[in-house]
C-alpha cells in the first residue's frame, strides 16, 4: 500500500521576495562598519534611518521614505553622539520621534521635521544617562507612551520614562554577561532577553524578576545554512510568520508558526548576490495593500539601501481580510504613569482597509471623445467617398455637423470592439491564473517527492 504525501495547506506557502528596481533604492549612503550586532536600520511609514560612518563622533541618516535614488554626500545626519551610534528605534506611537544608543554610553530621542532634515540635526530633545557603558540595545514599549528600554555593555537594563528623563526600573543583577538582544512582548507585560551565557529569559521589568529561564527542550529545532554572523530575527503577529535574516548573509528564511506540532513550518527563502549589513522592517502601516504586500525590508549593502517586498499572489480586485487583519495602530494605549501603576493593555488596532484603493478607479475607461477625434478620417458611411480624397476633404470641412454624425456611429461600434477585447483578455487571464495554480501544485507535488 502506497502513501501519498499530504502538501500543507497555507496561503503564505507561495509568498514570494522582490528587490526593487535600481531607482528606487538609497544609493551611496556609507553605511556604518562598527562591530554591532543591531540591525543599522529602523523604518515607519514615512521615514528610513540608517547608521552611517562619521568622523569625530556618531551618526544616523534620516531620509524620507520618497527620496530614493542617489543620496548627496553632504545630506544633513543626526549627529548629537559622541561616539559611534550602535542601534536606532522609531517610536510606535509617534512617526516623528527616533531614539539612539551610542558607544559614549547616552540614549538620545529626537525629533525629525516634518519633511526631514535640511541641517545637520545635533540637538536632541532628550538625553539619558544611566549606563556606565556602550549602550547597544533601544527599544520603544509598545503600547505605553514615552517608555522605553535601553541595555548596555554594563549588563545593565534600564526603563525610562522619556516624559519625564527619570528611570522607571534599573535591571541590574539579571544578567551576567552581554546582553545580545531584547524584545517585548505584543502587551509590553514581558519582555525577553538573550544573554551570551547562553540563556533567554522572559523578565517581568516592573516586579524586577525573572518568570522563566532556561526553557525546557525547544518546542522545534531548525538548523539554518548561514554564516558565523548575527541572526536577526523579524515576526509578524498578524500572520504568524517569522522572517529571519544573517548578518553577513545573503538570504532571507522564512517560516509559518502554527498552534500545531511541529509548530515551525518552513516557507521559503528569498536570496539576493549581496550579503546584508543589516535590515530595516517596515510597520504594517507602511505596506501596500493593494499589491498584496505582507512585508518589506530594508536591506543595507556597503553603500545602498535596497527595499524588499514580500508579496502573496493573488487574483482578486479585492481587499484582502485574511491577509490584513486588524494591526496595531500609532494610538498609545496608555501613559506610562499608567503602566508603572500596574496596568496592561493591547496595543490599540486599526483596519487597513482604509488604505485599500478599489480597483475600479484603475479600470480601462473609453473616453468617447478621443475616439471620435480618431474616427474623423475614416470612410464617410453616407458619401463612401475616401477620407483621402479632395472632394470628401472639401465636403467635410463644409459640412461638419454630417462627418460627427457619421463618426459618432463608427465611435460606438469601435467602443464595442474595445469592450469586447477588453472582456477577452479578462477571460485569457482567468485561464492563465487557473493554468499557474495548476502548475504550482504539480511543482509542490514533485518537490514534496510525491511524483
Amino acid at each position: 500500500m502506497s502513501f501519498r504525501k499530504v502538501v500543507r495547506q497555507s496561503k503564505f506557502r507561495h509568498v514570494f521576495g522582490q528587490p526593487v528596481k535600481n531607482d528606487q533604492c538609497y544609493d551611496d549612503i556609507r553605511v556604518s562598519r562598527v562591530t554591532w550586532d543591531s540591525t543599522f536600520c529602523a523604518v515607519n511609514p514615512k521615514f528610513v534611518a540608517v547608521i552611517v560612518e562619521a568622523s569625530g563622533g556618531g551618526a544616523f541618516m534620516v531620509l524620507p521614505l520618497p527620496k530614493t535614488g542617489r543620496i548627496d554626500k553632504s545630506y544633513p545626519t543626526v549627529c548629537g553622539h559622541t561616539g559611534p551610534v550602535l542601534d536606532i528605534d522609531w517610536c510606535p506611537h509617534n512617526d516623528h520621534i527616533v531614539a539612539s544608543g551610542s558607544e559614549d554610553c547616552t540614549v538620545m530621542v529626537w525629533q525629525i521635521p516634518e519633511n526631514g532634515l535640511t541641517l545637520p540635526l545635533t540637538e536632541p530633545v532628550v538625553v539619558l544617562e544611566g549606563h556606565s557603558k556602550r549602550v547597544g540595545i533601544i527599544t520603544w514599549h509598545p503600547t505605553a507612551r514615552n517608555v522605553l528600554l535601553s541595555a548596555g555593555c554594563d549588563n545593565v537594563i534600564i526603563v525610562w520614562n522619556v516624559g519625564t528623563t527619570e528611570e522607571l526600573y534599573r535591571l541590574d543583577d539579571l544578567h551576567p554577561d552581554l546582553i545580545y538582544n531584547v524584545c517585548w512582548n505584543r502587551d509590553g507585560s514581558l519582555f525577553c532577553s538573550a544573554c551570551k551565557d547562553k540563556s533567554v529569559r522572559i523578565i517581568d521589568p516592573r516586579r524586577g524578576q525573572v518568570v522563566a529561564e532556561n526553557l525546557e527542550e525547544p518546542m522545534a529545532l531548525q538548523e539554518l545554512d548561514s554564516s558565523n554572523g548575527a541572526l536577526l530575527p523579524f515576526y509578524d503577529p498578524d500572520t504568524n510568520v517569522v522572517y529571519v535574516c544573517g548578518k553577513g548573509d545573503s538570504s532571507i528564511r522564512y517560516f509559518e508558526i502554527t498552534a500545531e506540532a511541529p509548530y515551525i513550518h518552513f516557507l521559503n527563502t528569498f536570496t539576493s548576490k549581496e550579503p546584508q549589513r543589516g535590515m530595516g522592517w517596515m510597520t504594517k502601516r507602511g505596506l501596500d495593500v493593494n499589491k498584496c504586500e505582507i512585508a518589506r525590508f530594508y536591506k543595507l549593502h556597503e553603500r545602498k539601501c535596497e527595499p524588499i517586498i514580500m508579496t502573496v499572489p493573488r487574483k482578486s480586485d479585492l481587499f484582502q481580510d485574511d491577509l490584513y487583519p486588524d494591526t496595531a495602530g500609532p494610538e498609545a494605549a496608555m501613559e506610562a504613569e499608567d503602566w508603572v501603576a500596574g496596568k496592561t493593555a493591547a496595543p490599540i488596532l486599526i483596519s487597513l482597509r482604509e488604505a485599500y484603493v478599489p480597483t475600479k478607479q484603475r479600470d480601462f475607461k473609453v473616453s468617447r471623445r478621443s475616439l471620435l477625434q480618431e474616427s474623423r478620417p475614416a470612410v464617410a458611411p453616407s458619401s463612401g467617398l475616401s477620407a483621402t480624397h479632395p472632394s470628401a476633404m472639401s465636403q467635410s470641412a463644409a459640412t461638419p455637423a454630417i462627418s460627427i454624425s457619421a463618426a459618432t456611429g463608427e465611435g460606438g461600434q469601435i467602443i464595442e470592439e474595445v469592450l469586447r477585447e477588453v472582456a477577452s483578455l479578462r477571460a485569457l487571464v482567468a485561464a492563465q491564473g487557473e493554468r499557474i495554480v495548476r502548475l504550482e501544485e504539480q511543482l509542490s507535488r514533485l518537490e514534496n517527492g510525491d511524483v
